[in-house]
């Protein structure tokens, strides 16, 4: 838990820590909502370049982790050309 104070025009200093839990950086959009109980949530939201939201779909993302861990793992070829990788595709 962080506590910060609230300053002219409605300004708001996010600590530290708390910028670098929630990946924050300067520029970034954030979202709030006041509930019906009075909480105040602050939510980021990372824009994503439209040419690039494939690269984040769950499903690629899926894919990005099983290649990581196969890496990890060893799991990999190593070829001396480009048709030596086409012919281990044959």
């Amino acid at each position: 838990m962080a506590i910060t104070f609230m300053r002219s025009k409605g300004q708001v200093t996010i600590p530290r820590e708390v910028r670098e839990a929630a990946h924050l950086a300067e520029g970034d959009p954030v979202e709030l909502e006041v509930t019906a109980d009075g909480l105040i949530l602050l939510r980021p939201k990372k824009l994503v370049d439209s040419s690039q939201a494939w690269f984040w779909t769950e499903d690629w993302q899926k894919r990005e982790r099983q290649a990581t861990d196969d890496i990890e793992a060893g799991r990999t070829e190593v070829f001396e050309s480009a048709e030596d990788f086409v012919t281990s595709l044959e």
